[in-house]
């Protein structure tokens, strides 16, 4: 795939707090563009690239501004706080979507409220979700997540075990595979990033190749606010952007992400990415 940006650093962004419908609408078609942009630049359709804005962290009156400027799904990361949102924010008919790693004793919330789970990594989160999900008689559309950075802190499946991992998912009627999800490197180097972003969508077509139904509709979750525009090129069909869109957080992504900042000190700065 054509390669648009150089070998410099992904940009450092100051997200400002999205505090009206109106900065909510401005920053959303901001990353819009920048969509459009990046699949324009690779010989893509912007229609294929889906924006999820990830809502983690942001209070729930903020929420519903980012409602009001035209979100219909939300991620979240953490189960208890998406359930939170979910009930006290029933009444504006949003879209539940998990993308944090899933405790099984959380299967049964996440089995109640979300449209999508994005971070499903191993058998007995599937089994357990399954379970719960057939009680409630309803299915829920899933993600692979793969570790393309080969740090041994993060969650999701090695490469190598992708395939065997695929093929024991149809057991699990009530789980619809949609694609692969990934979290690229937290760094700053775009060569390192772009690297990640490229693996997944290797796999995906390797695994579509062996059998095109192991990977469903092949859709490859990667990228988020300071780098979907590379996973983009490299061929995302969902970025996940949180910052970009509701502001600057005021916790470092070691407490929402603690498996990729496994020595980050306390008080260290957020990372620019999500």
């Amino acid at each position: 795939m054509t390669k648009q940006l150089g070998a410099d650093d992904l940009p450092i962004h100051d997200f400002p707090t999205a505090t009206s419908v109106a900065e909510f609408t401005r920053n959303i078609a901001d990353v819009r563009e920048n969509i459009a942009r990046a699949a324009a630049g690779v010989g893509r359709s912007a229609a294929d690239v889906q924006l999820l804005p990830v809502s983690k962290t942001v209070p729930e009156d903020r929420v519903r501004l980012a409602v009001a400027a035209g979100c219909t799904q939300l991620g979240e990361n953490k189960v208890q706080e998406a359930k939170r949102k979910s009930e006290n924010l029933a009444d504006l008919g949003v879209e539940w979507s998990v993308i944090g790693h899933l405790q099984t004793n959380k299967a049964r919330d996440v089995a109640a409220f979300a449209s999508e789970f994005q971070a499903l990594d191993s058998l007995r989160a599937a089994a357990a979700l399954d379970r719960r999900l057939q009680a409630a008689g309803r299915g829920l559309d899933v993600y692979v997540q793969v570790n393309t950075s080969a740090e041994p802190q993060k969650y999701g499946l090695p490469p190598e075990d992708l395939e065997a991992f695929l093929r024991e998912l149809p057991q699990y009627n009530s789980l619809r595979v949609r694609g692969l999800m990934t979290l690229a490197l937290f760094t700053s180097d775009i060569p390192r990033v772009r690297t990640c972003f490229a693996l997944l969508r290797t796999l995906r077509d390797r695994m579509r190749e062996l059998d095109p139904a192991l990977v469903g509709d092949g859709g490859l979750s990667m990228g988020m606010s300071g780098d979907y525009e590379v996973a983009i090129e490299e061929g995302a069909t969902c970025v996940r952007v949180g910052q970009a869109i509701f502001g600057a957080r005021q916790l470092p992504d070691s407490h929402y992400w603690p498996e990729a900042f496994p020595q980050e000190p306390t008080g260290a700065q957020a990372d620019p990415r999500p």
